[in-house]
Formats: structure tokens, C-alpha cells, sequence
């Protein structure tokens, strides 16, 4: 059987889908107070086909920071969603999607994804309808804030104005043995507790303590949690609007450094507890009461990983004497760790 033209595959499956997610083809307009609105003008998204002089295996294995894609800088009246199929020497072919975080969240982008491969294969309607009903997260009439959201804190930012150049990208894989030698850090009754938040806990004490920052400054953790079963009743199956809590923890560097990975793991738990129903109201008040405003990310981390079938690949970005201390911080964590019987090995060793 002759091969297909991925481009062609990829594009119809994309056109089909679109049918069904069809605010995704319309453009964002900014009314009153930074209000946004989806107008659903089926103009489209943007599609880029390209070709490279290389083989997969010339990438290598290291990740590194994503690109923009060409033409994809704006939000307001531009395409919603951007992908860009490239075909490599090899036969093979890179995937790069970019999606308005305004639109979906990484639930959403991923029911979207699953609905095209269906489609590639021969589906006719994904299995999963979509469901469009953002009004069930719209602001309250009159909106009130409830709740603390110090992920909209106005801080000044004063410590970051390091140039990117004097800045070091790198990535770490945390296997089995890692993630099992990291858990063995937490005390006993904090054992249990998800990978997502032993890992994220022990990330932000190495980076705080790489950061060698006054003892008294607040470092925060920025937690990233999907709200759709903190609703009663839940949102529907299908819902693919962003539905994204983002809670923050904080402590001083002098309470990060002192402390054992215990006092990093309860304050992550708490921060995740945090996100209740009542929680992302007061967040979309918040919205209507302060005219949209950005979240901050000064003297924080915002944890990115990718689950692999072997364990989780983390990112960093970090000055490069910071990452210099960073790395040694994890050779010394799990030096102690194999001295002490464990199979683990430096993230270090696996990139």
C-alpha cells in the first residue's frame, strides 16, 4: 500500500475536526474592560507545511525551549490555533501545535488531538463530543472575590534582569529510581502524596537553594490545577474550555533552605487544595473586577514536565551559575540517596 502524504492525513483530519470544534476557527475580540469573546467567523487556523535537511536523530535527546511559530505572536483578531507539520529526511515528521491558552487548557488541546487522530482513522464524529459552554464559568452578577489569589499579586520585579545569554536552558529525567529515591525524602505520612507533588516540592527547594537569594525573599510555586471535578457536579465530559486553577505557594528562602522537603510538600498540597469550586468563581470575578489582569511570575517557578513511559522530563531555565549550584544540588541528593541503598542515579546522567 502506498504511504500517504502526512500533510495531506494531518490537514484533512484537522479540517473534519474543526467542524465539531468550530469556535477554534473563529478569532478572540476585546470588548469593555479587557472582556474577551470568541466570534465565530470560521475564517480558519493556521496550517504550515515545511521541510528539513535532517534526520530525527540529529535532534538528539535534549528538549529544548519551543519557538515561536512564524506569525503567531498576537491573540486578538489572529488565528486561534497553529500547527506546523514538518517532514524530516528520514521519513519521519515533527508535530509543533500551538494553542490560546484563552481557548482550552492542556485537557482541552488534548481532546481536540485525540478527536484528529480518530479522524485519521476513519471516524466520522469524535467519540468525546465537545461541549462549548463557557458561560457555566462566567463571572457572578454583582462578581465578588472571595478567596486570596496571590497568582495576581502586582509585584515589582526586581531581581530578574539577567540577560537571557547569561541564562542556561537544560533539561532533567527523572526515572523510576529518581522519582522513588525523591518520595524517600518526604517523611512517612507525606509518602503517599502524588508524583506531581513530590517532584514539584523538591524542584522548588533545589531551585531556591541554586538561586542563593536573600533568606527573607518570598519564593513562590505557581500549581497548576485542573478545576473540572472540583465542580459540583462537575463540568460536563467534553469540555474543552480552560477550566485551569493557578494557585500559588510561598515561603521565604530562609524557611525553603532550612527546612526539610516536608515543609515544600505540605505547603504544595495546600496550595492544590486550595482550588475549589468557590475558588475558580472568585478567580472569573476576578477577572471582571481587575480587567483581566497577568499573573505574576516574579520570585516564581512554574513547574512544566512530560510523562514518558519511563519516568518525567522537567525543563529549567535558571542563570548559569544558579544551574551550575542546581546540578550539584542533585548529584549531592542522590549520592546520599545511593549511599544509602537506593538504585537512583542523577537526573544528570540520563539527558
Amino acid at each position: 500500500m502506498q504511504r500517504r502524504d502526512p500533510f495531506q492525513v494531518i490537514k484533512e483530519a484537522l479540517a473534519k475536526t474543526l467542524v465539531f470544534f468550530y469556535p477554534l476557527a473563529g478569532r478572540l475580540r476585546e470588548g469593555p474592560g479587557r472582556k474577551l469573546s470568541v466570534d465565530c467567523t470560521g475564517e480558519g487556523v493556521l496550517f504550515i507545511e515545511a521541510d528539513a535537511d535532517a534526520t530525527l536523530e540529529q535532534f538528539g535527546d535534549a528538549l529544548y525551549p519551543p519557538r515561536c511559530i512564524y506569525g503567531s505572536g498576537e491573540m486578538i483578531n489572529c488565528p486561534l490555533l497553529l500547527i506546523q507539520v514538518t517532514r524530516l529526511k528520514c521519513g519521519g515528521i515533527v508535530f509543533a501545535l500551538r494553542l490560546n491558552h484563552t481557548m482550552s487548557d492542556a485537557t482541552g488541546s488534548n481532546q481536540f488531538l485525540s478527536a484528529m487522530c480518530e479522524m485519521v482513522h476513519g471516524a466520522q464524529t469524535p467519540s468525546i463530543q465537545p461541549v462549548w459552554e463557557r458561560h457555566i464559568l462566567m463571572a457572578r452578577n454583582p462578581p465578588q472575590v472571595t478567596c486570596s489569589h496571590h497568582e495576581y499579586d502586582q509585584l515589582a520585579d526586581t531581581a530578574d534582569n539577567i540577560p537571557l545569554t547569561m541564562k542556561t536552558h537544560r533539561s532533567f529525567f527523572f526515572g523510576p529510581a529518581d522519582l522513588s529515591a525523591i518520595r524517600g525524602l518526604a517523611p512517612p505520612h507525606l509518602r503517599h502524596c502524588s508524583t506531581f507533588d513530590v517532584l514539584t516540592a523538591f524542584l522548588w527547594r533545589c531551585r531556591t537553594i541554586a538561586l542563593q537569594p536573600n533568606p527573607n525573599d518570598e519564593m513562590r510555586v505557581i500549581v497548576i490545577v485542573n478545576a473540572r471535578n472540583r465542580f459540583n457536579p462537575p463540568l460536563p465530559r467534553g469540555y474543552y474550555g480552560n477550566c485551569t486553577g493557578y494557585s500559588v505557594a510561598m515561603a521565604t528562602a530562609g524557611e525553603i533552605s532550612r527546612n526539610s522537603l516536608g515543609f515544600t510538600l505540605g505547603l504544595v498540597r495546600k496550595a492544590k487544595a486550595n482550588v475549589t469550586e468557590e475558588y475558580m468563581r472568585s478567580v472569573a470575578d476576578l477577572m471582571v473586577i481587575k480587567g483581566r489582569p497577568w499573573y505574576t511570575m516574579v520570585s516564581s517557578i512554574l513547574p512544566g514536565k512530560k510523562n514518558g513511559e519511563d519516568g518525567i522530563l522537567v525543563t529549567l531555565c535558571l542563570p548559569t551559575p544558579a544551574m551550575e549550584r542546581f546540578e550539584k544540588e542533585l548529584e549531592s541528593t542522590f549520592k546520599e540517596q545511593s549511599n544509602g541503598g537506593g538504585d537512583a542515579k542523577s537526573p544528570l546522567s540520563s539527558l
